[in-house]
């Protein structure tokens, strides 16, 4: 029985991540900072494998500190690197959010290379591709083959930042040592919540459901289900034509306002945003909001990814972004991340199974 290690076992990804492995047939070691969010791990454990969760280990190791890693590398086979530090709000301090992608990266490659380990698969991002094009206006498309251009762009964000130079550094790393590395590029993650330790993109759902957000930005982007990004690791573990590859894991351009829709067609009575913010407003506030500044690059254009790789990579269709939304809706209910207001009624139909 191969053991995966995968890191930042808390994270919304590694949850289903460890959940699919565990199904598979698979002995999963997750790492983690500390024992504050272990309870959440397990309870994602007990809904999506609990006939396996004799079959996970979970270990202390911290993406700044060389402690851990070594002993947590050995008896593994291949290497999950999902772990990044995500923010809701664009930090003073860069550093807050790079230096744990790049330097963690750089860490995990590492102790993996020492400890014999070449296969690695590691969670990248849409912000690694479609970015410092010069694309202010317009429709475009992007493939893997694009990478984005950080010495090109006009509004700087800390992720974005983060999760580029990470990726970098992880192929220039793994190409200089002889390792197997494949990266998985999502987009907006969405889907079904396990626990109530949520993603931060899930707030885009439960926001709009709520009518928390006053008036949503006229910009769209690319939605990822969590069960999708989860599989689509496994099915590049178990496929060697992936190594070397990147891979998008990207639906369909949707809108916020597309989200907002689809919300309030299955969520009668609830107070879903309706209002938009024009697009000189959200420039003229850039300078000030640092949740602004995450989405400002994305204003005024349409960045749409191809994401026909991976889903061959997949071997099945993606979840719909309808799936997505309605997986993440009804699962921030049960979890309670959000309440039902009094007088609202029960969705007009179900968004599928959770674990399908």
């Amino acid at each position: 029985m191969d053991r995966i290690l995968v890191t930042g076992a808390s994270g919304f990804v590694a949850k289903h991540l460890i959940g699919q492995l565990l199904s598979a047939g698979y002995a999963v070691r997750g790492t983690l900072r500390g024992q504050a969010k272990v309870p959440g791990i397990w309870a994602a454990v007990q809904l999506l494998a609990p006939e396996r969760a004799g079959k996970l280990e979970l270990v202390e190791a911290d993406l700044l500190s060389d402690a851990g890693w070594a002993d947590a590398m050995q008896g593994v086979n291949a290497v999950m690197h999902v772990a990044a530090a995500i923010l809701g709000v664009e930090p003073k301090d860069p550093d807050v959010v790079v230096r744990p992608a790049v330097e963690g990266t750089e860490r995990v490659l590492r102790f993996a290379h020492g400890a014999g380990i070449k296969r690695v698969i590691m969670t990248s991002s849409i912000a690694t591709v479609g970015y410092g094009h010069g694309q202010v206006t317009g429709s475009r498309v992007y493939t893997e083959a694009d990478f984005t251009n950080l010495e090109a762009m006009r509004y700087s964000w800390s992720y974005c930042i983060g999760k580029t130079k990470a990726e970098r550094a992880a192929w220039a790393y793994a190409r200089s040592q002889g390792m197997d590395l494949t990266t998985i590029h999502p987009g907006a993650i969405l889907g079904p919540a396990t626990d109530g330790e949520t993603s931060i993109s899930l707030g885009l759902v439960t926001d709009l459901l709520g009518g928390i957000t006053p008036a949503m930005p006229r910009i769209g982007f690319a939605i990822s289900d969590v069960r999708d990004v989860a599989a689509m690791h496994v099915a590049a573990l178990e496929n060697p034509d992936s190594i070397g590859q990147r891979y998008l894991c990207t639906g369909p351009y949707t809108t916020f306002q597309d989200v907002a829709e689809i919300l309030r067609q299955h969520y009668p009575g609830w107070p879903v945003t309706a209002k938009s913010v024009p697009d000189w407003i959200i420039r003229m506030m850039v300078v000030f909001n640092g949740t602004i500044r995450q989405i400002i690059n994305d204003v005024g254009n349409q960045k749409h990814f191809d994401g026909s790789k991976g889903e061959r990579l997949l071997g099945r269709p993606y979840f719909t972004p309808e799936q997505a939304v309605l997986a993440s809706a009804e699962s921030a209910i049960r979890v309670g991340r959000i309440k039902r207001p009094v007088l609202a009624q029960n969705p007009k139909s179900e968004a599928g199974s959770l674990l399908a």
